[in-house]
């Protein structure tokens, strides 16, 4: 599970880190407030593919951190 998420440089976020909690979590917003961005830098995080025009324009880099959490479930026989 994604526990926390941190975006520096990317597309429109100059930098924010999200946490994110066991069960549901929804993104809402306005229009063009960056709910795809950070879907897109999570989708970054999974192996999808990085574009350069998605850096955004104060720095020649972009920045995505994940934190993810696994839970290993022992069975018994």
């Amino acid at each position: 599970m994604l526990s926390e998420l941190y975006i520096r440089n990317l597309a429109i976020v100059d930098e924010i880190k999200i946490s994110f909690t066991e069960g549901l979590n929804i993104l809402t917003g306005e229009t063009g407030t960056g709910k795809s961005i950070i879907i897109g830098a999570i989708s970054l995080l999974c192996g999808g593919r990085a574009n350069t025009s998605s850096i955004g324009k104060r720095s020649d880099n972009a920045y995505v951190e994940g934190v993810f959490f696994f839970l290993i479930m022992m069975k018994k026989f």
